[in-house]
């Protein structure tokens, strides 16, 4: 009993750290500086990006083309923006709180969405840049 115990408090535990190291590196990812194109490209040139930007970014991450082949997107991101969505609609109108950190949550899934974009329009430049040169 006692080693069924220890053994279910270590899988949340090791849970719990996945969880932070993966919200970590989302943040660290999200903090890297955009570029002018892809702000304007997603029409939030004049403005910071929000929450409800997300799903335009996610579309036109979609849109963009990936000539190299990367494990870079969207889809644990899609996935944690939903949930917080879900969440922060349920619970916000109890909480004002949780209604804030929800939209800097989904803030921050924008962020990255708009860094993903900029790495594979930069990718695709480098990469056509060295085709030239051959």
């Amino acid at each position: 009993m006692f080693a069924a115990m220890l053994l279910a408090i270590s899988i949340v535990a090791l849970c719990q750290f996945a969880l932070y190291y993966w919200r970590a590196v989302l943040m660290g990812v999200a903090a890297q500086p955009l570029s002018n194109c892809v702000l304007e490209a997603a029409d939030v040139a004049d403005r910071a990006l929000n929450g409800a930007d997300f799903e335009k970014l996610a579309g036109l991450y979609a849109l963009t083309p990936e000539l190299k082949s990367g494990k870079d997107g969207l889809g644990l991101v899609s996935a944690y923006y939903a949930a917080v969505s879900k969440v922060s609609g349920l619970f916000g109108q109890m909480a004002p709180n949780l209604a804030q950190w929800g939209a800097q949550e989904q803030a921050l899934c924008a962020r990255y969405a708009a860094v993903q974009i900029d790495r594979r329009m930069q990718a695709n430049l480098e990469l056509a840049a060295s085709m030239r040169s051959c």
